[in-house]
């Protein structure tokens, strides 16, 4: 992974600059030249301040260095002092009081970082919360951050007094020299004091046991009984977001987190969210009334929470694939592994990696309701609208993770060369975090859909343009594409053009009340405590209206598009399932976006980059079995592409009808039925070994056998034969790949 800030494009340049111009404050001091000293002070101070919106990376790597802003600013100030020194007008006291009023200014900047990072730590809270009352706490509004943190105070309380001294320098008068230094001792004094204030009484936060003796009286007044665990770093929050719809469907949901970065980059959701990030504080939960957890991804910090006798845990991953990182041998540790169908429990037990069949529990994947199912193919003339969501690299390495780095340019020119294809390209969001090569290989794709698009444009300008040109008689009839042409159709958009402005007014509405129910409270300068306190108790109906707005805005994003362009889609919007829905046909690699795709009943194809022939590939990969194969060199695009138009040509429609329920479960019970009967059956478990250790031998006999008795049908409810060790003989598709 990047490892901070590098060198990058405009670096060098932006760093020379800095340099020559302090190397020519030096030669203007040492000549002297009050001109040059003057000019090069001015010009050097402008571009250090410049930076911070030009070139901020740059900043960056002056700090990496030990270059920050105070030791720039103290060799500003130096060397304006040394050409001071060369100036008759200047006497020796007023030397002294400018040195001085400099000094005291650097003192105070150094006081009042003291104070920030005094202040930074008091409100550093031993729980984060969010959609939680912490009224009772009382906490106060966060300082300005140009108090509380020292990225750009120095530079900007010390503009008047280089100014000052600049025109010192110009003028030969100290009386301006005075008038700045003064001016910033002033701010920097006052900034101090200000700051200062954080720390008394009125706006000080509250101390640690004040916080945990609050955290322990919300947790018995919510009685929280199922819960969401998450550890992970930057980028990896979507894990959790795929479950956060099926969580808020339980009794008394709660998310924990361990990383105070996360708390703010989880999606919308009503949803009380807790960030204890030490393990003593971790501790709580056992004494609180949650039941279970939840966890959608296996960490470091997993084990820790493991300690809580009094809490049962469910593996449930995000998402599943045939890679080797959906059977991880750290599942083991789980009391249970809720798996979407047969397809899991066999990799299980094949794998052989110690999780016991009879701990794995088939719940279907109930997150995947807003997946719709086809609905008819698209006009054989298209467009017809391909989405490419290639996964990431992976941590290994391996060339059969993704697509990207060996096929991608490939799969892409193929796409785009058919007339009658759309394609909307969504690479995995880590894509190029580990592997440079696949980066470099996500901007080369981005580089050929933008070219795609420009001759798109300029065909489409040039058929307008031909189409407008008076031309005599029968010359007119040759310009004409023929009809139905899928260009000739692409060029027809003056009218769709003029739809197309409206249709993006609408996507401009109804992203602004997307927006303003999903922004996050508090102010852009806020720290996380100020946050806790504004991020409260949802509004009642909250969750329905982003529903709806959410609903709102697929439709006018997807209406405001050019059904001739390509699209490059990144971020949280649209999600992956609103591309589904648009897509009439998938292409990606061994991932648990294919199997989410199966939901849909549509055509789809993978990549082939693991260098097995296609049998094997297909014999080793269960989610292969009901897709079109593709090469590196993207053979096989244009059958695939048929078969959609034409599903007369489509051979793998029964294999994926079959593949469906044999990766995803049965469609009845629904998913999230399923799912919530396990809920229920592991929340008695977990009851029922809190009665047998909250009560003296014999003394509790009557309630323990009831509490068992729940448990039992709960489990049965859920599906009580899943205990069954896993036959691979019973599983209709996984009979013809089983091991000899």
């Amino acid at each position: 992974m990047p490892a901070g800030p590098s060198l990058r494009r405009g670096t060098p340049l932006a760093l020379g600059i800095l340099l020559g111009l302090f190397a020519a404050q030096l030669v203007g001091a040492q000549l002297p030249s009050a001109p040059l000293l003057c000019a090069a002070g001015a010009a050097c101070l402008a571009f250090d301040l410049g930076l911070r919106f030009w070139k901020p990376g740059v900043l960056a790597v002056l700090g990496r260095v030990h270059c920050d802003e105070t030791v720039r600013q103290l060799l500003r100030d130096l060397l304006l002092v040394m050409g001071l020194t060369h100036l008759s007008a200047v006497d020796t006291l007023a030397r002294l009081l400018l040195v001085g009023g400099l000094l005291s200014c650097y003192g105070a900047h150094f006081v009042c970082r003291a104070l920030g990072v005094l202040v930074r730590r008091a409100r550093t809270l031993p729980v984060l919360t969010r959609n939680v009352d912490t009224s009772p706490l009382n906490l106060s509004p966060a300082p300005p951050r140009l108090l509380a943190y020292p990225g750009r105070r120095m530079l900007l309380f010390s503009v008047p007094a280089t100014a000052g001294m600049i025109a010192t320098v110009a003028a030969e008068s100290v009386v301006w020299g005075l008038i700045g230094v003064c001016t910033s001792l002033l701010l920097f004094a006052g900034g101090t004091a200000y700051l200062a204030t954080w720390l008394l009484p009125g706006k000080r936060p509250p101390g640690e046991e004040k916080v945990l003796r609050w955290f322990r009286a919300w947790l018995a007044d919510y009685r929280p009984e199922v819960g969401l665990y998450f550890s992970g770093g930057s980028g990896t929050a979507y894990q959790a977001n795929m479950w956060l719809s099926t969580l808020a469907t339980l009794p008394q949901p709660l998310v924990v987190l361990r990383e105070r970065p996360m708390t703010q980059q989880l999606a919308d959701t009503d949803v009380p969210i807790v960030c204890i990030p030490r393990v003593a504080h971790l501790m709580e939960l056992e004494h609180s009334t949650l039941k279970m957890l939840l966890h959608p991804a296996n960490a470091p910090k997993t084990s820790q929470v493991l300690r809580i006798p009094t809490i049962k845990h469910a593996f449930t991953n995000h998402g599943e694939s045939d890679k080797l990182s959906s059977c991880n041998p750290y599942a083991k540790v789980y009391d249970q592994v809720w798996v979407a169908g047969p397809a899991a429990r066999l990799r299980y037990a094949r794998a052989d990696v110690g999780v016991d069949d009879r701990d794995v529990v088939e719940v279907g994947r109930p997150q995947l309701a807003p997946i719709r199912r086809a609905d008819g193919p698209p006009p054989a003339t298209g467009p017809v609208t391909v989405l490419y969501a290639p996964t990431w690299e992976g941590w290994t390495n391996d060339p059969g993770n993704t697509s990207v780095i060996l096929a991608g340019e490939n799969v892409v020119r193929a796409l785009l060369a058919d007339p009658r294809v759309r394609l909307l390209y969504r690479p995995h969001p880590m894509t190029g975090s580990v592997n440079p090569k696949a980066g470099a290989a996500d901007a080369r794709i981005r580089a050929l859909i933008a070219e795609a698009n420009e001759r798109t444009a300029a065909a489409r300008e040039a058929a307008r343009d031909a189409a407008e040109r008076p031309a005599p008689g029968p010359r007119r009839a040759q310009l004409r594409l023929p009809a139905g042409d899928p260009v000739a159709e692409r060029g027809a958009v003056s009218v769709a053009g003029r739809h197309a402005d409206a249709d993006s007014g609408e996507l401009a509405r109804r992203e602004a009340a997307l927006d303003a129910l999903t922004a996050r409270a508090g102010r852009p300068w806020a720290d996380e405590m100020e946050r806790m306190a504004a991020q409260g108790t949802p509004r009642p109906g909250h969750t329905e209206a982003v529903e709806a707005a959410t609903e709102a805005w697929r439709r006018a994003f997807w209406a405001a598009q050019d059904p001739s362009a390509h699209l490059v889609l990144t971020g949280a919007r649209p999600d992956l399932y609103s591309c589904f829905n648009e897509a009439d046909v998938l292409v990606s690699d061994v991932s648990s976006v294919v199997a989410d795709h199966l939901a849909s009943g549509k055509p789809y194809a993978v990549v082939n980059t693991a260098g097995l022939p296609e049998d094997e590939f297909r014999a080793a990969n269960p989610t292969v079995r009901g897709a079109t194969v593709l090469t590196p060199e993207a053979d096989g695009v244009s059958a695939l592409l048929d078969a959609v138009v034409d599903p007369g040509q489509d051979k793998l429609a029964e294999a994926r009808a079959e593949l469906t329920e044999y990766l995803l479960g049965p469609a009845e019970p629904p998913s999230l039925t399923r799912f919530q009967d396990a809920v229920r059956a592991l929340c008695a478990a977990a009851e029922a070994r809190r009665v047998r250790q909250a009560s003296p031998p014999g003394a509790a006999e009557a309630r323990a056998a009831e509490v068992v008795e729940l448990a039992e049908t709960a489990e049965a409810e859920a599906g009580g034969d899943q205990g069954d060790p896993a036959d691979p003989s019973e599983l209709p598709i996984a009979r013809q790949a089983a091991p000899r």
